[in-house]
């Protein structure tokens, strides 16, 4: 199954002062999304305060599958269809965008680690690059905000590792609750992080800090960093999003100027879509290469995830 992405070549395409030029169909949907039925993600707009909320709700393990994937680009679709117009017209009930989970204790958890599996085994390079490609293009309108002019914030709740941590690192900013941990563990079987960590942790702490990151593979808690520069606002646990409606209220005053620093932060220093599909090309490739014992380590990974996230799951009485 095929990821419906229309973000295609011809449209990835912004001005140098970050308005959009092409992002989306440009047909108007009309109809509110927030009206449709999803089965992995729930959504909802409240324009008093201005925000857009899609929030992750997967019923078996969290993770990067092209179900999630479909629905997320619906939304894409749609916020950039509706809201990529010029700053001065347009609809006004939305100046931030926010991502996060329902799944308690967990963002995301990352890739789909047995669809990874299956396609090494059967030395599917295409579908690997399939994938990655599918994922990248997301990556890359969560970073250019959909051509809109809005903010994207992620809130991370809960643990956000591999492709999870990827997701949040694409944001203008990233709120993360105290008993959050994020890290990269994809080198204990023998890979890297290929959708995006490398661009993102590149620009945010430089490439000594990011390439230890990587190949350390270790889980840090949300503080630590924090102080490191790579989780911009950290909240106390369960107050993700009050503090994220808080936030927005006290800076609605400067909504312009803010979102002006972050359009530069993009134009100084750009994470171009280019780059992003060289490196998961090298990511599919080098997944191409490893043995049977790191392809059984992706599957004990994920049989260790599935077999947490059912006790977290499980009801209670």
């Amino acid at each position: 199954m095929a990821l419906h992405t229309r973000v295609t070549d011809d449209n990835l395409r912004f001005s140098i002062a970050g308005g959009p030029v092409s992002f989306g169909s440009g047909q108007q949907l009309g109809a509110p999304i927030t009206g449709r039925h999803f089965d992995e993600i729930i959504v909802r707009h409240d324009k008093a305060d201005k925000i857009f909320w899609c929030f992750m709700n997967q019923k078996g393990r969290p993770s990067y599958t092209y179900s999630l994937g479909a629905e997320i680009q619906e939304v894409q679709d749609w916020l950039a269809d509706n809201y990529a117009v010029p700053a001065n017209g347009g609809p006004e009930d939305l100046r931030y965008f926010v991502c996060g989970s329902k799944t308690p204790g967990v963002y995301n958890l990352g890739g789909d680690l047995r669809h990874f599996a299956e396609c090494i085994r059967n030395r599917d390079l295409g579908a690997m690059r399939k994938y990655a490609e599918t994922c990248v293009r997301m990556q890359f309108a969560n970073s250019h905000g959909f051509g809109a002019p809005i903010i994207t914030i992620a809130l991370v709740q809960g643990d956000a590792l591999g492709g999870g941590f990827e997701h949040a690192l694409a944001f203008d900013i990233l709120v993360a609750e105290r008993r959050a941990k994020l890290g990269l563990p994809e080198i204990v079987f023998n890979l890297f992080p290929g959708m995006g960590a490398y661009s993102f942790l590149l620009r945010k702490v430089g490439r000594r800090v990011a390439e230890d990151f990587i190949l350390k593979g270790k889980i840090y808690p949300a503080e630590e960093l924090y102080d490191m520069g790579i989780v911009d606002i950290l909240v106390e646990d369960g107050e993700g999003e009050a503090a994220i409606v808080d936030y927005c209220t006290r800076n609605a005053s400067r909504f312009a100027a803010e979102r002006a620093v972050y359009l530069a932060r993009r134009a100084s220093n750009p994470v171009e879509f280019d780059e992003l599909m060289r490196i998961t090309n090298i990511w599919a490739e080098t997944a191409m290469m490893l043995s049977d014992a790191d392809v059984r380590k992706m599957e004990r990974l994920a049989d260790a995830q599935e077999r947490k996230i059912k006790r977290t799951l499980r009801p209670v009485g």
